[in-house]
């Protein structure tokens, strides 16, 4: 039975059309998976099924009955909930206070009674918490969590899900596909939206591809070919995932020696040489991130650093990149790029000095540099001063390694590079990385994708517990090695 039914939507800003009549429909008790590359049109799509978009043209429907376009809160009432990427919890409320935020009844709130509510509704969904503690304290897989029941507590009947997973370790992802798989027994529809194409084969029911805001198809997920759904999203073949690595590993240019940093990290050793790709596998909670940040001077840390053959101490990240040793942060949203700033400006933000010899900033020596370096990282924008806020995940990525490498570092730490970011520009990324060691850059990726850590490293090195705890070259790393030396197996 068709729930939710959206005929010839049709969305422009100024001359770009986002989405040309687009025909989209939710059954009651399945998980609709919503696949396509970033900028193919899937946040639109969810924005006017959610009513926070108004179309220019087509319609909406909810069990045959026009929802109000461009009216949020009467399609939430009507029974159509968006749980959006990023949270939009209150931290310092408490949990109940969260859930039924919107939905208060009277002057005032009822709190007995409120609280009942909430842990009837978070019971449904497998959590055990305390609907009185603050959300502050909460895991990541728990917020997540209570969004979804927020969003069930208006008694939804399609929940639109925008990278549930995105932020979520493996086990985490396990039981938030549990949770939907019980919902969808109920008979909710569920919209599901992610990058992750084997997510799509675990829970999936039908998929729906977009590609540069038309609808190209629509199938049955059972049976459905990994290859196949690549092409319909990209537009073209994209036959090996993770392109050949030629690795011809030169001198070592990085040489960490027992670098500790507790409570974050207790002892990590390794050595990293020019034109090889050394990758850092663990755990979430390992101390990967902060190992990094410590090398890239972000972080206080003791031990030792040895570059290129000489100690070396950064007190701050202005050190380290001016000794050459570039990070590319995991969360590119809150502390990569400057939103309201152009792109432009955000590639050469680390660089102005080599545009300012004399204290005075040439403007057409840095827009030199920008258009070289949009051109060589092939970063798509309208303009280079359009703000890099309303840049697709994957240009935003891009622009990020194209200011990382303004200033032709020694050493690249790239945390999560391809977080977020949709098949096609993976593919992209992959190959900047390895025409970037060609040129005898010594790349350090930290990622939690097992896939990415095995296709891409040369060589792996494992963190448990904040420690290394073992090192595989490329031809003896297997998932099992990994996992063994990431869980003490």
């Amino acid at each position: 039975m068709t729930l939710l039914a959206a005929r010839g939507l049709t969305k422009s800003y100024g001359a770009v059309t986002v989405l040309d009549r687009v025909d989209f429909d939710v059954h009651a008790g399945e998980v609709h998976a919503l696949m396509g590359e970033n900028g193919a049109g899937k946040s639109t799509l969810i924005k006017i099924l959610g009513g926070a978009v108004f179309p220019d043209a087509g319609t909406v429907t909810l069990d045959g009955r026009a929802l109000p376009a461009g009216d949020p809160l009467a399609v939430r009432r009507a029974g159509v909930n968006t749980v959006h990427q990023e949270f939009t919890l209150v931290p310092d409320m408490s949990v109940a206070d969260n859930v039924m935020l919107g939905r208060e009844r009277g002057l005032f709130l009822r709190g007995a009674e409120t609280r009942r509510e909430v842990r009837a509704l978070i019971a449904r969904l497998g959590v055990q918490v305390d609907p009185s503690a603050p959300v502050r304290g909460l895991s990541v897989a728990h917020q997540q969590l209570i969004e979804i029941a927020r969003a069930l507590a208006g008694d939804a009947r399609v929940l639109i899900l925008d990278e549930p997973s995105a932020t979520l370790p493996a086990a985490d992802v396990e039981r938030l596909f549990a949770v939907l798989r019980r919902l969808r027994s109920e008979g909710i529809g569920i919209v599901y939206i992610s990058h992750r194409i084997e997510e799509v084969f675990s829970l999936a029911d039908r998929v729906t591809v977009l590609r540069d805001g038309r609808h190209v198809v629509t199938v049955e997920a059972g049976g459905l070919d990994r290859a196949q759904l690549i092409r319909w999203m990209v537009g073209r073949d994209v036959s090996e995932e993770f392109p050949a690595r030629q690795s011809a590993a030169g001198s070592v240019v990085l040489d960490v020696r027992h670098l500790r940093a507790p409570p974050r990290f207790a002892d990590v050793s390794f050595d990293l040489r020019a034109g090889e790709i050394v990758g850092v596998a663990g755990l979430v909670g390992a101390g990967r991130t902060s190992m990094a940040l410590a090398v890239a001077g972000a972080l206080p840390a003791d031990g030792t650093l040895i570059l290129a053959g000489s100690p070396v101490r950064f007190r701050a990240p202005e050190d380290a990149i001016a000794r050459g040793v570039a990070y590319v942060t995991e969360d590119r949203k809150a502390r990569g790029i400057i939103p309201l700033l152009g792109a432009g400006a955000n590639m050469t933000l680390t660089a102005l000095s080599a545009f300012a010899p004399h204290g005075l900033l040439l403007r057409r020596r840095e827009a030199a540099a920008v258009q070289a370096a949009a051109r060589r990282f092939d970063v798509r924008a309208a303009g280079l001063d359009q703000p890099a806020g309303t840049l697709s995940g994957g240009n935003q990525q891009k622009l990020l390694l194209a200011r990382a490498t303004m200033k032709r570092p020694a050493v690249l730490l790239l945390d999560e590079p391809t977080r977020g970011v949709d098949v096609g520009a993976r593919a992209e990324i992959y190959a900047l990385m390895n025409a970037l060691t060609r040129e005898g850059l010594a790349i350090l990726m930290i990622s939690s994708d097992l896939p990415e850590i095995l296709g891409m490293s040369d060589r792996i090195v494992v963190m448990r517990e904040g420690r290394t705890r073992g090192e595989l070259p490329r031809a003896e790393a297997t998932p099992e090695r990994v996992m063994a030396l990431a869980t003490a197996a």
